[in-house]
């Protein structure tokens, strides 16, 4: 698997930045580190519904009944 050169550039650039300037790394790790949690949480639900989505059994289809007839006594 090829890494995007785009990303990869932006990522040099901000690693740059973050070591220039020591708080900006606190901020840069804080943010990654959040990325990387709301993705893994997403993929665990993800995963999850996919899983459900397997073991429910297909709804029953409904028939259409006849209306009854009224007999005669």
């Amino acid at each position: 698997m090829t890494a995007d050169p785009k990303n990869t550039r932006v990522q040099s650039r901000l690693e740059k930045i973050a070591r220039e300037n020591d708080n900006l790394t606190v901020g840069y790790e804080v943010q990654a580190k959040i990325i990387r949690e709301k993705t893994a949480r997403l993929k665990a639900l993800r995963l999850a519904k996919e899983a459900g989505a397997q073991t429910d059994e297909p709804p029953v289809k409904q028939t259409k009944r006849r209306p009854e007839t009224r007999r005669e006594k």
